[in-house]
């Protein structure tokens, strides 16, 4: 029964995949004709895309809090993979995300076409990542980042890095912090994290082979940046991400031996 289970869904999945072929392929049409879509359009249709996704994923979704009316820099927890498009249907938004994601095999391509702003991981270029924020925002095109900078259990949170929010200071844009949580049967989920020396073929067969979990997506009351130290901005959001998932404001840092880079 898990095994069907995971095949049906998996099929699902594959259809998905192919309707984002077929944007991609739309898009790739478009420019080689000189049809260059603006950027609002392509992350609406990523947002579509999005959607579609996570129809296909084994979770049932609840978003508590109010999208907000303007553009933000938006700044969540890091659990898994599925953060991407459970976050990125919710409105157009275009992402930060390692250098590699780059090269995927059409999630990159997609990511790319949709404003992704790429980093590379001690890379050195801070100063520039900081200004490539800045622009984002100044165009008023919202942003979300992971600012742990990498995945956890879903249990702990790791500091949040200040270096990501000071673009948001530099334009006095404020910070919209939003907090992730995967359950299973009431507690926290142990099989949706994506982590360690996980592959995402494992884990896909893994979370498709069990019956549905629940995801909350809080999104929490926006934090103004103007006139702040971006540490202090930092640990203001990171703070409440942790009131909300945990209920306590007091940080515990996740071993670095459970992580994995997102």
């Amino acid at each position: 029964m898990p095994q069907l289970r995971a095949l049906a869904r998996l099929t699902r999945l594959l259809l998905v995949l192919l309707l984002g072929m077929l944007m991609a392929s739309m898009i790739a049409l478009g420019e080689r004709l000189g049809f260059n879509a603006p950027i609002e359009r392509r992350q609406r249709w990523t947002c579509l895309f999005m959607k579609r996704l996570v129809a296909a994923l084994p979770f049932e979704v609840r978003v508590l809090g109010e999208l907000p009316q303007r553009p933000m820099l938006w700044v969540s927890n890091h659990v898994s993979w599925t953060d991407i498009p459970l976050l990125g249907m919710l409105l157009p938004l275009s992402f930060l995300s390692k250098a590699e994601v780059r090269h995927w095999p059409l999630a990159g391509w997609l990511a790319e076409k949709a404003g992704t702003l790429f980093i590379r991981r001690g890379g050195g270029d801070s100063q520039r990542l900081r200004e490539q924020i800045a622009g984002q925002l100044g165009l008023a095109r919202p942003l979300l980042i992971f600012p742990e900078g990498t995945t956890t259990n879903g249990r702990t949170l790791r500091t949040f890095h200040g270096r990501l929010l000071a673009g948001a200071i530099d334009r006095g844009v404020a910070v919209q912090p939003v907090a992730i949580q995967y359950l299973r049967d009431g507690q926290i989920d142990p099989i949706a994290p994506f982590i360690g020396d996980d592959d995402l073929v494992s884990h896909l067969m893994r979370l498709f082979a069990q019956p549905r979990g629940e995801v909350c997506i809080h999104l929490l009351q926006p934090i103004g940046s103007v006139g702040k130290e971006r540490a202090v901005l930092a640990l203001q959001a990171q703070q409440a991400i942790q009131l909300a998932l945990f209920g306590v404001e007091e940080v515990e840092v996740a071993p670095r031996r459970q992580a994995r880079a997102a």
